[in-house]
């Protein structure tokens, strides 16, 4: 991949990883209250997902791994290929599922997960970020 690109890609995941830790609620209780918010969180996943994908999209481009069927597919291939672990692995399919609830049916979120990621999984995209820099 174009390091180039690469850099510009990882810089706008960092920006959304920002954005979700300076606006996640202390509680889902807060968080469905605040409808501005939901926006923020959900808009920044949805992004931050979406970063992953397009990178792992270009890595297997430039692999003789066929094209993944789907977005988290894509996560599977890089598993085969050795670049991220099968813990990692789920983790990314799960936030590919989130982002296409966020996308497609976004009356349809459960603000308790969404609190729950911005706590809990954040570190997911930075160690996305840290195994394809490599």
């Amino acid at each position: 991949m174009d390091p180039v690109i690469l850099a510009e890609k990882l810089e706008s995941l960092r920006r959304c990883i920002r954005r979700l830790e300076d606006k996640r609620a202390a509680s889902a209780a807060e968080l469905r209250m605040d409808v501005d918010r939901q926006d923020i969180l959900a808009l920044n996943l949805s992004r931050a997902v979406q970063i992953c994908v397009d990178i792992a999209t270009h890595v297997i481009a430039e692999s003789a791994e066929p094209a993944p069927a789907t977005m988290g597919e894509t996560f599977t291939v890089l598993e085969r290929m050795g670049l991220i672990d099968a813990k990692l692995c789920r983790h990314m399919k799960a936030a590919v599922g989130f982002r296409n609830i966020a996308v497609h049916r976004y009356q349809e979120i459960d603000w308790e997960i969404v609190q729950a990621i911005t706590w809990q999984h954040l570190d997911d995209f930075r160690e996305f970020a840290q195994a394809v820099s490599k």
